[in-house]
């Protein structure tokens, strides 16, 4: 059946059922635990750190696809994919998705700092580390990773900046 939009009113719900509100004393029930909400993560990082949010998600969906158990071959771990070293150089869990996400942001807004807010460079070195940088003499090092690395969050802040406006 086909009908134009504008003969729409409004829409009813079907048959929702509101769920039974817990006793006192009652435990939660599993399905009642928060879930980690890796965007919300991404913009209170974001935000924290004075960084835009789609900045942080972009970076976060390109190192571990919103993943918060994702571990690269190299070590790299969680959401913003910290080494190791890294994260503890940040005082940070890198297990612990929220302490993650906010030591990724707030490294990624150090890299931002150094770099004189140059956005490739910044994120060729949390991509490739800041030593990387240094061997070619603060440039961009020619590692095709690392270029598609930059690419990828360049294409999608653009898209995203096109989606917005």
């Amino acid at each position: 059946m086909e009908l134009a939009a504008s003969a729409i009113v409004g829409f009813e719900p079907d048959g929702v059922a509101t769920p039974e509100p817990a006793l006192r004393g009652d435990p939660p029930k599993p399905d009642a635990i928060t879930p980690i909400v890796p965007r919300q993560l991404a913009d209170a990082a974001a935000d924290k750190y004075g960084l835009p949010r789609q900045l942080v998600r972009s970076v976060m969906a390109a190192e571990s696809g919103f993943d918060p158990r994702a571990l690269s071959p190299k070590g790299a771990m969680g959401l913003m994919q910290l080494m190791p070293l890294t994260a503890q150089s940040l005082g940070a869990d890198p297990k612990d998705p929220a302490q993650n996400v906010d030591a990724g942001a707030r490294y990624l807004r150090d890299l931002l700092l150094k770099y004189d807010g140059l956005l490739w460079h910044a994120l060729a070195a949390y991509n490739a580390g800041p030593e990387a940088l240094e061997k070619y003499h603060n440039q961009i090092p020619p590692y095709r990773e690392t270029i598609l690395y930059i690419e990828k969050i360049d294409r999608d802040l653009k898209r995203s900046a096109g989606a917005s406006q």
